[in-house]
């Protein structure tokens, strides 16, 4: 392995793991895992864990070492890592909340028909209730009154075309309050 003291940088890693250095590869993964983590820690995945986030995460970074071009780019290579790993797990997260996957999606929260719980015990309903009460009370204080309506329609499914319709407001409109509010609630959630 190659010693994080400083003796090899990012960008000379990256050149010596697209000729085939395992090791460069390896570094530069143990590296920027934190970086995976910390990226990962900011989202939800419906139906996963963090560590499928995390998983996303890694093969960000994983594409981002073969991608990496100094010249082409005058972003350092941790940049352009951060840029490949956030979009690679954003794109899962917008997967898994995809209504293709809506059976998927479903089966974990069709326990819950209105009040009346199917398949939970009384306490976990409670538990579940509180939890949701407890969140978006979090973060109406922090979004705006259309950002918070935007926010709670795109977590229950809606798809922005959908949410488009339902406030009267045009897709930009809408693009915007999500994008402002993920940001927003990034900052909270960490």
């Amino acid at each position: 392995m190659y010693e994080m003291n400083g003796k090899k940088s990012d960008e000379e890693l990256v050149a010596l793991a697209q000729n085939g250095d395992k090791q460069a590869t390896e570094e530069l993964l143990l590296r920027h895992a934190g970086l995976v983590r910390g990226c990962a820690r900011g989202f939800f995945l419906i139906g996963g864990e963090t560590e499928d986030l995390i998983q996303e995460g890694m093969i960000g970074l994983y594409n981002a070492i073969g991608e990496y071009r100094k010249k082409e780019n005058s972003s350092s290579f941790k940049n352009f890592a951060h840029l490949c790993v956030s979009r690679r797990i954003i794109d899962a997260v917008k997967t898994s909340a995809r209504k293709k996957n809506s059976p998927l999606n479903d089966a974990a929260s069709i326990g819950i028909i209105g009040d009346a719980a199917v398949g939970l015990n009384p306490e976990d309903m409670l538990i579940l209730r509180d939890d949701r009460r407890e969140f978006r009370q979090k973060i109406s204080g922090v979004l705006s009154d259309f950002e918070f309506k935007v926010t709670t329609m795109y977590m229950d499914g809606m798809t922005c075309t959908e949410i488009c319709e339902a406030t009267g407001k045009s897709a930009k409109s809408v693009d915007n309050a999500l994008q402002r509010s993920k940001k927003k609630l990034q900052e909270v959630l960490k």
